[in-house]
């Protein structure tokens, strides 16, 4: 008889990921995947870029490369973090990595024994959560309000929990709930975390598509002791299909990153490395995300006022200004998972909250992703949630 070890006990498939099996069926009105709009990636373009690199260089975009990652784009993932991030780095402290999900695994890999301590918000992303899980942690949630962690909330438990290890946040637009920190709490963060010193992960996928207001300066760019890991990608301002993401990190953590990377993939894929840095050397990435923010921030609109005319007032659902998600919370006596199967008779699908949640419960919530509709659908798929909300009050 074959036996696995322990952790795959541990394991089991993303809710999301059977999910969006169900909904890939063209009739179904889909607000359950994180997913780009697939209308707004730019095929030509890049093909031409691609044809530019196999003509000018095909040999070694068919090759093996560093693990580090190609170098101009190393070089190109450094101007953009300081532009719009306001990281100051440069290209021996990136990790070129299959997408941001392999960082996830690796920060796990790097800081994680059995029975280690992460903290992380509450609820937060199932995809870095199911990362972790295979080291066999324990997590603590730590509360949120509208405006991300709570920072007293934070600072009581890193005064009374040994072990922690790892702090894990997204600050900007969160997956689940499209919330945001301000300048002050990222400040007030990163006071904490230099007095207890414990290494963080900030997650940022979604920074760059900010609908409102000012662009504010990562966890990274307040680091002065190192302890800040970054994870970038590519994944919602270019495309998924390359599974290119990113570590930025100082040189002693980074190295470590480094040799876990050598051991479970060799590298990121060269071809698609060399693709993207070719297609920002032709053509204005600028111009691509400020499309694809408008394209977001219409949906978003759109949802949002639908919610608010038809979301019955027992209901609350978070206003984000950028990013994917909006998160709605239900009545405490109603479960998202019952709802869900009501919504999908009506092919309507939603992602259920309480597996953002790693120790459980909070089952009267859900996540509704804007990115991946036209608005004629957001409309008719909003309403008929809402309808099915009120078909079960109490």
């Amino acid at each position: 008889m074959v036996q696995f070890s322990t952790r795959m006990n541990l394991l089991k498939g993303s809710e999301i990921r059977e999910l969006l099996k169900l909904t890939s069926q063209p009739d179904i009105i889909s607000f359950a995947g994180g997913m780009p709009a697939p209308e707004l990636f730019p095929v030509e373009e890049m093909a031409k870029a691609s044809q530019a690199v196999m003509e000018e260089n095909g040999r070694v975009a068919l090759q093996y490369s560093s693990t580090e990652g190609y170098p101009r784009l190393r070089e190109q993932i450094v101007e953009r973090m300081d532009a719009k991030n306001n990281i100051k780095t440069d290209k021996d402290h990136i990790l070129v990595t299959s997408g941001s999900q392999q960082g996830l695994d690796l920060s796990a890999r790097v800081f994680l024994n059995k029975g280690d301590v992460v903290l992380l918000e509450s609820p937060s992303y199932l995809g870095a959560v199911n990362a972790f899980k295979a080291c066999e942690p324990t997590f603590i949630e730590i509360p949120t309000d509208d405006g991300g962690m709570i920072m007293e909330e934070l600072e009581k438990v890193l005064a009374s929990t040994e072990n922690v290890k790892m702090i894990y946040v997204i600050p900007d637009f969160q997956n689940p709930t499209g919330r945001t920190w301000d300048l002050e709490r990222r400040q007030k963060f990163m006071e904490i975390v230099n007095k207890y010193e414990v290494p963080v992960i900030e997650d940022n996928p979604y920074g760059e598509l900010r609908f409102e207001g000012e662009y504010l300066p990562a966890l990274k760019s307040l680091d002065t002791k190192g302890l800040v890991v970054y994870l970038g990608t590519f994944s919602k301002i270019l495309a998924p299909g390359y599974r290119l993401g990113w570590v930025c990190a100082d040189d002693l953590i980074l190295s470590k990153y480094n040799f876990l990377a050598q051991a479970a993939t060799l590298q990121a894929s060269t071809i698609g490395q060399m693709e993207t840095s070719k297609w920002i050397d032709m053509f204005d990435l600028d111009a691509h995300v400020a499309k694809i923010r408008e394209v977001y921030k219409a949906r978003r609109t759109v949802m949002l006022d639908t919610l608010e005319k038809n979301l019955p007032d027992c209901c609350t659902y978070t206003h984000p200004v950028g990013g994917l998600f909006a998160w709605v919370v239900l009545p405490e006596y109603m479960n998202a998972k019952d709802l869900q199967m009501k919504c999908l008779e009506k092919k309507v699908a939603f992602v259920p909250g309480g597996s953002f949640f790693p120790n459980g419960g909070h089952e009267n919530t859900l996540r509704l992703n804007y990115s991946c509709m036209p608005e004629e659908k957001i409309v008719k798929g909003i309403t008929a949630l809402c309808d099915t909300i009120k078909e079960n009050l109490k």
